[in-house]
């Protein structure tokens, strides 16, 4: 049986609600303050974690990072991997404004301390076959991507952030390709979805793609000449924060489960339409069972 191990950051998210995204030179008061346990790696183990999936998290926390060890035990997820290492862990500001749209400022902290070593030693307990979720919120993802692809495992590629640091990984070593249509846009130079999968395939026809589109919903595209478009499920938006990893962790659990891809995508985008009606990232995250009987 595959394993999945997921190399991805862990966030502190300090979330505060606002009227509106505070403009340059503006001060505002904010509505609340609320602090969760995030970051797009934490959130997409959970999500896995919550779709049934047996997943590991590898990542470094920091002396503000004790609370995610309980919980990743509680949702379920592997901590084996997880190193507490001195200084302060990731965290984020996180503003949420009346429309439930977010602005969010990062700081890397110890997501940015994984080395060579660190990752040699994780990767020594995954094989061929298994699988590899990343994101780009950690260090050495680079190297991570190199040493999985020598042994044999399957990548998968939420390239988020969209920066600099992307330029020097070797994209045609990844299987999936998850992202939204602005990370699109910025890998193909193009707008539409259609031309964003076309140039995708063309410079990476080995790769899977997968993009989602806000309220267009979202599609998947590979060399084979599949295309299958998943419309949304209408809801009241709370916050949208969490929606993105919901689904590439639905989608993953449905990948594991050799699942046709249109159930796939129908099974993610419903995960996706629950959690923006609650507030937070991690806990906003609907169980699988939520998931299907919604269905």
């Amino acid at each position: 049986m595959s394993k999945i191990l997921n190399f991805g950051s862990l966030n502190v998210d300090y979330t505060y609600r606002v009227d509106h995204m505070t403009q340059e030179g503006e001060t505002q008061s904010s509505e609340s303050m609320e602090i969760f346990l995030g970051g797009k790696g934490f959130n997409q183990s959970v999500s896995l974690a919550k779709a049934g999936v047996n997943v590991y998290h590898a990542g470094m926390i920091g002396d503000d990072g004790d609370g995610f060890l309980p919980v990743c035990r509680e949702y379920g997820i592997r901590t084996d991997h997880i190193k507490k290492v001195e200084g302060k862990g990731g965290h984020t500001i996180i503003q949420i404004d009346k429309n439930a749209q977010n602005s969010i400022l990062l700081f890397g902290g110890s997501n940015r301390k994984i080395d060579k070593a660190f990752v040699d030693e994780v990767l020594s307990n995954f094989e061929k076959g298994d699988y590899l979720l990343l994101q780009n919120e950690i260090s050495s993802l680079d190297y991570i991507m190199d040493k999985a692809y020598e042994k044999g495992m399957v990548i998968i590629l939420n390239p988020s952030p969209f920066d600099s640091r992307l330029d020097c990984c070797d994209m045609s070593k990844v299987t999936y390709f998850i992202l939204n249509e602005i990370e699109g846009a910025q890998f193909s130079g193009r707008k539409e979805p259609e031309e964003i999968v076309d140039v995708m395939l063309e410079k990476y026809p080995k790769a899977k793609i997968v993009l989602t589109l806000g309220g267009d919903g979202a599609m998947y595209a590979d060399a084979s000449g599949a295309r299958f478009h998943q419309p949304i499920f209408p809801v009241k938006a709370v916050d949208t924060t969490a929606a993105g990893d919901t689904f590439t962790g639905y989608f993953i659990s449905g990948i594991l489960e050799s699942m046709p891809v249109p159930d796939i995508l129908k099974m993610s985008a419903k995960a996706s339409s629950i959690t923006v009606t609650r507030k937070g990232a991690s806990p906003s995250i609907p169980s699988r069972e939520e998931v299907m009987a919604s269905l």
